[in-house]
């Protein structure tokens, strides 16, 4: 079975979130489990040195958007054995950062058309074309209006991965006409309209064969107003075919045993390890040194979404608690400045790190005692499984995959590899922050609810298989 991943970034290549890391390893599991993959990004500017001069050419040709004509290069390289193709257009692409111009309706209606004109040019005929997220979900459309007599794609069918539903990809109504050369027939309420403007992500939830998202817990919440993003209603029609399936994380880069990234190795067996990793983190941070204070990590992007807005209502409340708090991430200005004000203050009890940092993530991973995750709303999160894998117990509110990940410690049976809240509510938050605190105080249970965090399995094994399953009943239909 050949499977092509569509997806605007992917890691090592390109990154700007989650999406990047679950492109970069879902393919390597698939591939173990025997499945023929590939993965098609753009080629932006932002490709790093050293695969440069890895790049092969393999083809370039005309791509129509409308009244333009537009140069298409496909480029490869293999990564891990999976083959990465990439569609090269200067114009498009060569920027900084990957995303938010004012003509991203243009370079990602431009990426999809070129990407289903590069395939026969390439000899690239998948079974399964498995699209991530606005940025690609016209391919699905495209398909439909424009291959439907294609004997190359005729037996192709499209998988639509949803990883968060507030990113829409929603343009002026004028594009339909300008750039996608497609009958009206498409700009319906079953289609691409979306309040009379076209919407990117909608076309992939309408003419996709199979919608995924990254959680069980998020492909029911979506159905519903809250969480919806007023799309809720058009996905409860698709119900039969919209599932959830969590995402993983990659063993190999995430892995306290060899992160070469950390200051001292540890697993479940070695937990007396991890203690170095604090005290090691303390002294970079400017941090009193003391192996016996709690440090609680937050590695997020600083916006509403990751409950900030809780963390910030009862910060001196948390503050004052005999603990550190260590803050790496950017986003809102808001938030930024709220850490550095009150890090000023508390310079003994919080560090807050506005800056992207990948090592310094590993790290706050490796010596972080609790992992405090908030959310609004989250689709899935990777910091949560992250954090369970190095042995910071999380904390967090049960929405999404947070829900489905995280089982709050009972002590009445012992079970449990975190703590959560349910209510979006502050003083919630704080109590199960103090709960977190006491407990860390018992050390021969904290122990053995690490050891439950750590021993979990997050990898991409079972959801690898998951996917598989749906590709083999789409190939059979």
């Amino acid at each position: 079975m050949k499977v092509l991943f569509i997806a605007s970034e992917g890691v090592p290549f390109f990154k700007s979130g989650g999406l990047a890391d679950v492109v970069g390893a879902l393919p390597k599991e698939l591939q173990r489990q025997g499945i023929d993959v590939s993965v098609l990004l753009p080629k932006y500017a932002a490709l790093p040195d050293a695969f440069r001069d890895e790049l092969e050419y393999i083809t370039s040709f005309v791509t129509r958007l409308g009244w333009r004509h537009q140069y298409s290069g496909v480029l490869k390289a293999k990564y891990q054995e999976i083959p990465f193709y990439f569609i090269d257009n200067q114009y498009y692409f060569y920027r900084d950062g990957l995303y938010g111009y004012d003509d991203d309706a243009e370079r990602y209606a431009f990426f999809c058309r070129a990407a289903l004109h590069a395939l026969p040019q390439i000899n690239l005929k998948p079974d399964i074309i498995h699209l991530h997220d606005w940025q690609t979900g016209l391919v699905s459309a495209l398909l439909k209006g424009h291959h439907r007599h294609d004997l190359f794609y005729s037996q192709t069918k499209t998988v639509f991965t949803i990883h968060n539903l507030k990113y829409q990809g929603v343009f002026p109504k004028r594009i339909f006409t300008d750039m996608l050369d497609l009958d009206w027939s498409f700009f319906t309420t079953d289609g691409l309209e979306f309040y009379d403007n076209v919407n990117f992500l909608k076309a992939g939830l309408a003419y996709s064969d199979t919608l995924t998202t990254v959680s069980p817990t998020y492909a029911e919440e979506i159905q519903y107003p809250f969480f919806g993003e007023n799309l809720h209603g058009f996905l409860r029609k698709r119900k039969e075919n919209l599932f959830g399936i969590l995402n993983g994380i990659d063993y190999e880069i995430y892995d306290p045993a060899n992160d070469p990234h950390i200051f001292a190795h540890f697993d479940a067996h070695s937990p007396e390890n991890k203690v170095k990793n604090k005290l090691e983190l303390q002294k970079v941070l400017g941090l009193p040194v003391d192996d016996k204070v709690p440090m609680i990590g937050v590695i997020s992007r600083l916006v509403s979404q990751k409950g900030l807005d809780l963390i910030g209502h009862v910060l001196d409340e948390i503050l004052a608690e005999s603990l550190q708090l260590v803050v790496l991430g950017t986003g809102d200005h808001y938030y930024e400045e709220m850490f550095r004000t009150k890090a000023s203050q508390y310079p003994r009890k919080l560090s807050a790190q506005i800056r992207f940092d990948n090592r310094l993530a590993h790290r706050i991973y490796a010596a972080s005692d609790m992992f405090l995750m908030p959310s609004l709303f989250e689709p899935c999160g990777l910091s949560q499984l992250i954090a369970l894998r190095y042995g910071a117990l999380p904390i967090v509110r049960e929405t999404g995959g947070l829900n489905d990940t995280v089982l709050s410690y009972n002590s009445e049976t012992g079970d449990g590899n975190g703590f959560s809240f349910t209510n979006y509510n502050a003083h919630d938050m704080l109590y199960t922050i103090r709960r977190a605190l006491e407990l860390y105080q018992d050390e021969s249970t904290w122990a053995a609810v690490q050891e439950n965090a750590m021993e979990m399995d997050f990898s991409w094994d079972k959801s690898a298989a998951a996917y598989i399953d749906i590709y083999r009943k789409l190939v059979k239909a």
